[in-house]
């Protein structure tokens, strides 16, 4: 059985123990190979007590939600100033789509603003509970699935008291979020009333990507992101562009943060970034800047292009990718290509 399929088994609403498969591999078999659902890699450390566990995987996914902003908030892909009228517009937008769904509108509001000046409250405004199940659905709905489930890393080392925390913690979101919360990394030595599923991985730990002849794409450009579905369009035309892959979560090692990266092809090791007018703000350069230099040191290729760059000359921006691309896979077949697998 696949692994998509043995994951599309697993208990939706309660915490699952899952072994024998690396986080990350099934991270991204959730997300590409499930229908309907979605999943994230959080760590939250070495926490000491629940309420430290359910605090460090709210902060990490509400990073994961402002990351994925326009697409739970199609409406913001037009606004770009982060002034006073740029806020009142974006908190309008999502009091709007709140509107007649299950979305608390002052939360969605807020959550709104913090990603659109990347400005967070110095305190909360809103209790865990609001937090939990507002972000879980954020989340879903930005990566266009109905459900999530949350893939919490269990630190290597943990004292019983430790073990208890994590477990605790991750009931309380999984009632809370009314999501699955898929316990991977370590197994569990102390708690036993945790189920747990063993896991089947593809033949020589492989992702399923790339297990059998790869389809043409796998996920699709953010629903709020013309830059990316324009050039998702000009791409299907090129034969030389299968194998690629929007939107999918990429992490350097077991206990890192998870990066969303744009446009991806697996096979070769080629990074596309699109980047609209907030990647120019200061914080925001400077991570990029981090990330691209982790990213090379995984033995991945980076490109960027602005929005604007693709709106006016898409044409050159696919040659350019499809130069690199191709020279990967030349080199990957003379056997030039060393990177770190």
């Amino acid at each position: 059985m696949s692994l998509a399929r043995q994951l599309a088994g697993l208990p939706a609403d309660r915490v699952v123990q899952v072994v024998g498969v690396p986080t990350g591999m099934i991270a991204a078999a959730a997300t590409q190979g499930v229908a309907g659902l979605a999943a994230v890699v959080l760590d939250p450390g070495p926490c000491r007590t629940p309420t430290a566990v359910v605090r460090a995987v709210l902060d990490e996914l509400e990073r994961v939600a402002v990351a994925l902003l326009p697409g739970w908030l199609p409406e913001a892909a037009e606004i770009h100033r982060s002034d006073p009228f740029g806020m009142a517009a974006v908190r309008a937008a999502a009091v709007r789509r709140a509107h007649g769904t299950a979305h608390f509108a002052p939360f969605l509001a807020q959550l709104a603003t913090v990603a659109l000046s990347d400005r967070r409250p110095s305190v909360n405004t809103f209790s865990r509970e609001i937090r939990c199940l507002g972000l879980v659905r954020v989340v879903a709905e930005g990566f266009g699935r109905p459900r999530l489930s949350l893939l919490i890393e269990v630190p290597a080392g943990l004292t019983a008291a430790g073990e208890q925390a994590v477990v605790a913690g991750a009931e309380w979101l999984a009632h809370h979020g009314r999501a699955g919360v898929w316990l991977a990394g370590t197994p569990l030595r102390q708690v036993d009333r945790v189920v747990c599923a063993p896991l089947n991985g593809p033949p020589g730990d492989r992702p399923p990507v790339v297990a059998t002849a790869p389809p043409d794409v796998v996920g699709r450009p953010h629903p709020g992101s013309a830059a990316e579905t324009a050039l998702e369009n000009a791409l299907a035309a090129e034969s030389w562009a299968t194998g690629r892959m929007w939107n999918q979560y990429h992490q350097s090692h077991p206990l890192s943060a998870p990066v969303c990266l744009d446009l991806l092809w697996p096979a070769e090791r080629c990074v596309v970034e699109v980047d609209g007018p907030e990647h120019c703000r200061p914080a925001r350069f400077e991570a990029d800047r981090q990330r691209d230099v982790q990213l090379q040191l995984d033995g991945y290729a980076v490109l960027r292009f602005t929005n604007a760059r693709i709106s006016h000359d898409v044409g050159s921006v696919v040659h350019q990718i499809g130069t690199l691309v191709r020279a990967r896979r030349r080199d990957t077949a003379e056997g030039r290509f060393h990177a770190r697998r």
